[in-house]
Parts: C-alpha cells; structure tokens; sequence
C-alpha cells in the first residue's frame, strides 16, 4: 500500500501523518489536498456510481487545523459506513465517530496546550464545523500565518463599516447572543454574522477612516 506520510506532513504535524495515510488505503479514500475555500475548510462525498469515498481539505489551513479538519471529514466517511444516509449529517453517531477518531492524536501529545484545551470543550458537543465553534476557532487562528493582520467582526467598534470577502458592505450593530447584527448598506437587510468572521475595515465608528 503506498504511504502518504511525507506528503501529508507537508500540511499537518509529522506525527498524525502515518495515521492519517493509513486512514485512507484502510478506506480506499480519494484524498486531495484543495484549493482555498472561503465557504467551507474540506468536504466529504460519499461513494457513488463506483467512485470511491471521496475527501478533500483547504491547503492553506495551518496544520493544526488541517489535521482536525481531516479528522472532521473521516468521521463523515465512518459515519456513511455504518449508517449511509439514515442519520443526521452531524447527529450523535458523527460525535461519536469524531471523538473516537480524535483519540489517538491526543495521545501522542501533537498538539499545543490551548489547543488541546478547546479540543476538549469542543468535543462536549462538536458542531457541524471546527469553525463554528468560537472558542476552537479563535485559537487556531493563533497558528496562522497572518494571524496578527486580519481584522473580526468583534475587534473592530460597534457601528463601524467594514466589508467582507465578497465585497459586501455592511454597518455592525449590536451583538444578540452568540452573533452580532450588521445591517448590509446596500439593501437595509439585517444579517447575523460570527464574531470570528475576518473583515476589512472602511471607517470606524465616530468617522475614523482607515
């Protein structure tokens, strides 16, 4: 069977590399390493029409979470082995899938100690992504590349302007429970947004242009 250690070290720590090759001849996986994705970090697709299982994972993730991320998209594969579409894509068996999966990397110590500590809080109850969850995402965030330069919907003021990846402009407003609301200039809507969502700043609140 080939091994895709060194490849996959390439984009994760060295050590979880030799599991996660063996996780895909053990499966037959068609694993590819994707272009960046401002929607989504990876995806699952499951075997159809004699394609294989198929999972594919944002080059540009730091490899912290490039790995979780993978872990994420296996659990997805477990899942549809045993159960094919009979569950709910993140129902308990995907969380339990996710958590058994996650164990072995947590025991050979690969990761950093704020990172393993929002590991832990995240797999209480892991959502529908590692990014959804704010605690888990704001400290991966630290292991970018860039993560000192871009700009969140909760560290800029209140009634700033600011605009996001697809060039849509917006004024923040206050925050309700988890999200905060930002009304879209152009059309008046109200949308809730993430406060871990990146922005670019246009004016801050008070008229401060930047």
């Amino acid at each position: 069977m080939p091994d895709f250690s060194k490849q996959l070290s390439l984009y994760m720590p060295e050590l979880a590399a030799p599991i996660i090759s063996a996780w895909i001849n053990d499966t037959g996986c068609q694993f590819r390493i994707s272009r960046s994705r401002k929607t989504k970090l990876g995806d699952y697709t499951a075997p159809f029409r004699g394609a294989p299982h198929k999972i594919s994972v944002n080059y540009d993730l730091n490899p912290y979470a490039f790995l979780i991320t993978t872990i994420h998209e296996f659990a997805h594969l477990k899942t549809w082995q045993q159960h094919k579409q009979r569950v709910k894509p993140h129902g308990a068996e995907w969380k339990g899938h996710y958590k058994q999966l996650m164990a072995p990397f947590l025991q050979l110590d690969i990761f950093p100690a704020d990172i393993r500590q929002a590991i832990a809080q995240y797999m209480d109850n892991p959502a529908a992504s590692s990014c959804t969850d704010i605690g888990l995402h704001r400290t991966l965030r630290k292991y970018d590349e860039n993560a000192t330069e871009q700009l969140t919907i909760e560290s800029i003021p209140t009634n700033s302007i600011f605009s996001l990846a697809d060039g849509r402009i917006f004024q923040k407003r206050e925050k309700l429970r988890k999200r905060y609301r930002c009304v879209e200039l152009r059309t008046a809507r109200t949308f809730l947004i993430q406060p871990i969502a990146e922005v670019i700043l246009i004016k801050e609140a008070g008229g401060i242009k930047k």
